[in-house]
C-alpha cells in the first residue's frame, strides 16, 4: 500500500511543436497505464487501433484552429445550419472566420456534413497533415480543394498571440491530475470538456508495474498521527487486502468494487482557456470540496504565472 499527494501537471511540449498524435498516444495510454509502451513509432498504430474499436473519446485531446475566409457568406451559413455545436467559432470581419475544435468534433462534423464546402477544406487539409486521424472518411473518389473558400491553421505561437478575447476560446490546454476518485467524480461533471481517466477496469494493481499493490490519495481532512487518519489508513489497508485477495480468482472490472474514493487516480483534462477559467472560479471557492478546492488552488497558481491576462484577476478567498 502506497499513499501520495494530489498533483498535477501542465502538459504544453506537443502543444508548442504541433505534435498532436503523440499528445494523443500519450493521453490515451494513461486510461491502460501502458505509457511504457510509448516508442518513437507507436502512436500511428496506437490510434489506428482506436479509431478501429470506435473508441473516439481518445482523439478529442488534440485541437485545431483554423482561419477560414470564404467568397460569400452563405457557405458559412450553411456550415451554421447543421449546428457545429462542439466548434468554437468567431466571426473577424465580414467573410473571415476563427474556427477551433478537437479532432473527432471534426470527424463527427464531416460525417454529417460531407457536402459542405467548409468541412471538405478542412477535412482535405487536415488528412493531408495527420493522415491516420482522418483516412478512414476520406471517399474513394477522394477531396478536391473547394473554390471559394480559403483556410489556414494556426501554429501554436499565433494562437498564443490572438487577442485576449480570441484566445480565451481557442488556445486549449491539457492537464494531468493525480488525484482521489471522489475529485474525479467531481471533476467530470464540467461538461465542455475532454477527459480520460486510469480505468480500474483494465489496471491490474497486484503487477509489479503498479508496485503490487494499491495507492491511496493522502486525505486533506485528518492529519497524520491522529485517530481518524489511523483509521483512515486502517480501512484503506482492509480495501487493499480484499482487492488483491479477489484478484487470485476475479478480473479487475470485478475486484474493484471493494475500492474506495481515497484511490488514486490519473485523469486528463482538455478544455480551452475560457472553461478552465469557470472550473477555477467555482472549485477554488470556499463552497468546494475541501480536496478539490486543494489540486484546484495548486493549479491556479501555476496559471496565473502562464496565463495572467486570464487568470491574474481571480481573487481567492481565504
Amino acid at each position: 500500500m502506497k499513499i501520495v499527494d494530489p498533483s498535477f501537471e501542465v502538459i504544453e511540449e506537443y502543444f508548442k511543436r504541433q505534435d498532436v498524435l503523440s499528445q494523443i498516444e500519450r493521453c490515451g495510454r494513461i486510461c491502460y497505464k501502458s505509457e511504457d509502451r510509448i516508442t518513437q513509432d507507436s502512436a500511428v498504430p496506437f490510434i489506428q487501433g482506436i479509431i478501429r474499436r470506435g473508441h473516439e473519446s481518445v482523439l478529442e485531446m488534440a485541437a485545431f484552429v483554423y482561419e477560414v475566409a470564404v467568397d460569400t457568406e452563405s457557405t458559412m451559413a450553411r456550415f451554421f445550419e447543421r449546428n457545429p455545436r462542439f466548434f468554437n467559432v468567431d466571426k473577424l470581419d465580414r467573410r473571415r472566420y476563427l474556427l477551433s475544435a478537437n479532432a473527432r468534433a471534426y470527424r463527427d462534423m464531416f460525417r454529417e456534413g460531407q457536402d459542405l464546402k467548409v468541412m471538405k477544406a478542412l477535412i482535405l487539409d487536415l488528412h493531408r497533415r495527420w493522415p491516420v486521424l482522418f483516412e478512414d472518411l476520406i471517399p474513394k473518389h477522394g477531396l478536391v480543394p473547394q473554390e471559394g473558400i480559403k483556410i489556414r491553421l494556426l501554429a501554436p505561437e499565433e494562437i498564443d498571440e490572438l487577442p485576449i478575447e480570441y484566445r480565451i476560446k481557442h488556445r486549449y490546454l491539457l492537464v494531468r491530475f493525480v488525484i482521489n476518485r471522489a475529485v474525479s467524480h467531481e471533476l467530470v461533471r464540467h461538461r465542455v470538456a475532454s477527459y480520460l481517466q486510469e480505468s480500474q477496469r483494465y489496471c491490474r494493481y497486484g503487477e509489479d508495474k503498479f508496485g503490487g499493490g494499491v495507492t491511496f490519495i493522502r486525505p486533506i481532512f485528518y492529519p497524520e498521527n491522529t485517530p481518524e487518519y489511523k483509521i483512515w489508513k486502517e480501512a484503506c489497508r482492509k480495501a487493499e487486502e480484499a482487492y488483491l485477495e479477489l484478484l487470485k480468482t476475479s478480473s479487475p472490472q470485478a475486484a474493484r468494487t471493494v475500492l474506495p474514493n481515497s484511490c488514486k487516480t490519473e485523469i486528463v483534462t482538455f478544455a480551452n482557456l475560457l472553461e478552465w477559467l469557470h472550473i477555477l472560479k467555482l472549485r477554488t471557492s470556499r463552497a468546494a470540496d475541501p480536496s478539490m478546492r486543494q489540486i484546484m488552488l495548486m493549479l491556479l497558481e501555476d496559471l496565473k504565472q502562464r496565463f495572467p491576462e486570464v487568470f491574474g484577476s481571480l481573487v481567492v478567498e481565504d
